[in-house]
């Protein structure tokens, strides 16, 4: 039953179609027979013809057919000689065929009319959602202050939206309907013969422009074109957006004359530096020849004068030898550091618990006749050269035993961490004297010294030598310390596992 239900009101329009049809014909039919039997003529022609215009025009092209076919019988009934019989006499045929041929011509008239109408209405709702939509764009474009605007493909702009308003300074009505390129007078890095070409090959452009304002002013944006095209392809405008990158521009200028200036002055420091390493090199190998003479024979003459010289002489023979031996050491010390500057880094993969190991048989006739207590945790294997990071811990383990010598129970801690800002850091610690971290800031320049040299021996050179180490592997070095309570050094070198 509710099926049934449904089928009836699924059929109900078709069903009033078709009893349009047959409705409009009968009432026509009436109305033609009343009006014969008060002897008007001649009327139920246009009566049915005026029910099959209704039929069509309200009901669709076959209800119509119904009713030129109802009408055509009703007509042949009634109202041809013989009346009552279906029947044509050959004098009423043409009078029939007529009927027949100008209710089909109406009938096929009202329905081509009725479709174009159909069509016009729909074409015109179409066009006025498209309205609306262009409406509502133009009205979002509006609110934002990013520069819009279109132009057709003779350059013409149809569209300025207030962003481009803000930007260059005209309002929509003066810009509208001018040539782009006479209103902005922009500057193209490329002829725009070639960015025509790429827009209509690809469909967009992008790139800088530098544009006029209506103050005669000049603004630098970062353009970008979109092309818009009709069904078959064919362009039909060009929607462009400006962004504002004049002080954008400015500063990448600002910047790129700072580098320059930088990089100009970074060779200048480059060829000083190498003036002075070569200087230092030369100066302190020049002077190891007359020092050894210098040596040799003051010992020649400690060795042939000891019997005949008092006491008071054989110390200050004693005092020239002990000098020019440290000044034998600080030289050594000096073309070592000048070499680390001119030698290349020869990069592997360092095993750093080996080379403490190695460190530590080196420097072991500086720990004869001490009690120290070594502890050495776990140490990654870096990526660098063996030879500088050997040196770098030669001179911090070695600087350790030196300032925990008043120590009678010397503790020296080597190890490790890892931080994401700094990569593997190693580290030394001692309990020995350590020393004020307000003169921190001098502890790696060359020949800076924190202690007395009659107290501590030393040229000053080792902690600047590991400095200059760390730097050529990119990483830096530091220290911590309280006085008298040992003192900690760091450096760090990138994780080669990142």
């Amino acid at each position: 039953m509710a099926q049934q239900k449904h089928i009836i009101a699924k059929d109900l329009p078709q069903i009033l179609r078709y009893g349009l049809a047959v409705g409009s014909v009968a009432l026509a039919l009436g109305m033609a027979w009343l009006l014969a039997r008060y002897n008007f003529r001649s009327a139920e022609f246009p009566l049915f013809l005026f029910a099959i215009a209704v039929t069509v025009w309200y009901a669709g092209l076959w209800p119509g057919v119904v009713a030129v076919f109802l009408s055509s019988l009703a007509f042949n009934f009634f109202f041809t000689e013989p009346v009552y019989s279906f029947y044509v006499a050959r004098t009423d045929v043409p009078d029939y065929v007529i009927f027949v041929l100008f209710a089909s011509l109406l009938t096929w008239f009202s329905t081509v009319r009725r479709r174009v109408e159909r069509e016009l209405l729909r074409s015109r709702d179409e066009l006025e959602k498209e309205v609306a939509e262009r409406t509502q764009q133009a009205s979002l474009l509006n609110l934002t202050h990013d520069t819009i605007f279109v132009r057709d493909m003779s350059d013409i702009i149809t569209y300025w939206n207030r962003g481009a308003e803000e930007l260059y300074g005209w309002p929509a009505q003066e810009a509208v309907g001018k040539h782009s390129q006479q209103l902005l007078q922009a500057e193209f890095p490329v002829p725009p013969e070639e960015i025509r070409a790429e827009l209509l090959r690809t469909g967009r452009w992008e790139g800088e422009l530098r544009k006029t304002k209506s103050d005669g002013s000049g603004v630098v944006v970062a353009s970008r074109w979109s092309l818009r095209q009709d069904e078959q392809g064919r362009p039909l405008a060009i929607l462009e957006t400006n962004n504002d990158i004049t002080d954008r521009k400015r500063r990448e200028e600002e910047i790129r004359k700072l580098n320059l200036d930088l990089g100009n002055r970074t060779n200048e420091l480059e060829a000083t530096n190498k003036e002075l390493e070569a200087f230092a090199y030369s100066v302190s190998h020049d002077l190891r020849a007359p020092l050894r003479h210098m040596v040799g024979f003051t010992e020649l003459l400690q060795k042939h004068t000891a019997s005949t010289l008092d006491e008071k002489s054989l110390r200050y023979i004693r005092i020239v030898l002990e000098s020019a031996k440290k000044m034998g050491n600080l030289i050594d010390d000096l073309l070592a550091f000048s070499r680390i500057g001119r030698t290349e880094t020869r990069e592997t993969m360092v095993n750093m618990e080996q080379l403490v190991k190695e460190v530590l048989t080196e420097i072991q006739p500086e720990t004869s006749g001490r009690t120290i207590a070594w502890k050495i945790g776990a140490l990654p294997n870096l990526y660098g050269d063996r030879s500088m990071l050997r040196l770098a811990l030669v001179n911090l383990l070695s600087n350790a035993v030196k300032f925990t010598r008043i120590n009678p129970e010397a503790e020296v801690e080597i190890g490790s961490m890892e931080k994401k800002e700094e990569g593997v850091v190693v580290f030394v610690r001692d309990n020995g004297v350590g020393f004020d971290m307000k003169y921190a800031h001098k502890l790696f320049g060359v020949f800076q010294r924190l202690h007395q040299s009659d107290s501590f021996e030393g040229t000053g050179i080792g902690l600047a030598t590991v400095k200059r180490i760390i730097h050529r592997h990119g990483g830096r070095v530091w220290a911590e310390s309280l006085l008298n309570r040992g003192a900690t050094f760091f450096f760090s070198v990138p994780d080669y596992r990142r």
